[in-house]
This record gives structure tokens, sequence and C-alpha cells, in this order.
């Protein structure tokens, strides 16, 4: 966590609602069969940032309406990080989605750098990653070229 405080990220811990005061999170995402967002809001306070996943429109403006500070698409592609997803929803889902709503959009699942570009032009406020950067037999230049395309 000393290495993200010292660096431009923002640490969002995943479904752990008790984590980020712990560790100096920013915030929270729930995923779609966690802790609703309102409920999220109410235990983290409002400077907290609170996501929420939605797979469609209607999800996304559900959650922008109840609060959150942004909400995470997917899965965009897919990936062997987690089973039992539901199909790709692919760049033309993000722009849905995207469209749809006033908070920032966050690429889910399957992302790689040279992915980013067309989920950006898709709408996408940012990416989220686990694989491309745990599975790469280079973590360090994975996280760069991350942030290279992402204009960081």
């Amino acid at each position: 966590m000393a290495a993200a405080h010292k660096a431009p990220a923002v640490v969002i811990v995943n479904h752990r609602v008790d984590s980020p005061p712990a560790v100096g999170a920013a915030g929270v995402h729930g995923g779609a069969d966690d802790l609703p967002v309102p409920v999220l809001r109410s235990l983290l306070g409002p400077e907290a940032l609170v996501g929420g996943t939605a797979r469609d429109p209607d999800t996304a403006l559900r959650h922008q309406a109840d609060g959150a500070s942004y909400v995470g698409v997917g899965p965009v592609y897919t990936t062997a990080t987690k089973d039992g997803l539901p199909d790709p929803l692919g760049p033309a889902g993000v722009e849905k989605v995207a469209a749809a709503v006033d908070i920032p959009v966050i690429a889910i699942a399957g992302i790689t750098a040279p992915r980013v570009p067309e989920l950006m032009d898709a709408g996408a406020h940012g990416v989220a990653v686990i694989g491309a950067v745990a599975h790469a037999a280079d973590p360090v230049a994975a996280t760069a070229e991350l942030l290279e395309v992402l204009g960081g």
C-alpha cells in the first residue's frame, strides 16, 4: 500500500467493505453479488469511492442514483482470473453503459494494454486489471505499458 500512496494511484478494495479504512484504501467495489451500493456508501461515508458492477445501462443508472462514484463494466473480455462470469460484453457493452451514465466507467476483465485504446474510445474512464500484471513475465514492465497507453 505504501507504494501506491507514493504514486498517482488510487487503491480500491474489491468486495471487502471492512478493509478500506484498515489499509488506507480510497474505497470499495461491490460486485454483482456483494452488498448493494447504498449499504456500501452508508458504511464508508460520503468521501469514500464506492463502485458497483454494471453489465447494462439500467443497472449502471441505478448505481449512479444510489450514490456510486463509478461503475465497473464487465466482464469486457474473457478472463482466467474469475470463474462463473457471464458472456463478455466487449467494447460495445462498455459504450452502452458509458452513454447512459454521468459517472466514470471502468472496464473490467481481460484487459490488456493493446485493448485499452478501444475501451477508452468506447467511453471507459479507466480500466481494472489483475491478470495483465499478475501473470506477466515482468509485472513492472506490464504496469508501465498499461500506464503508458492510459496516458500516465
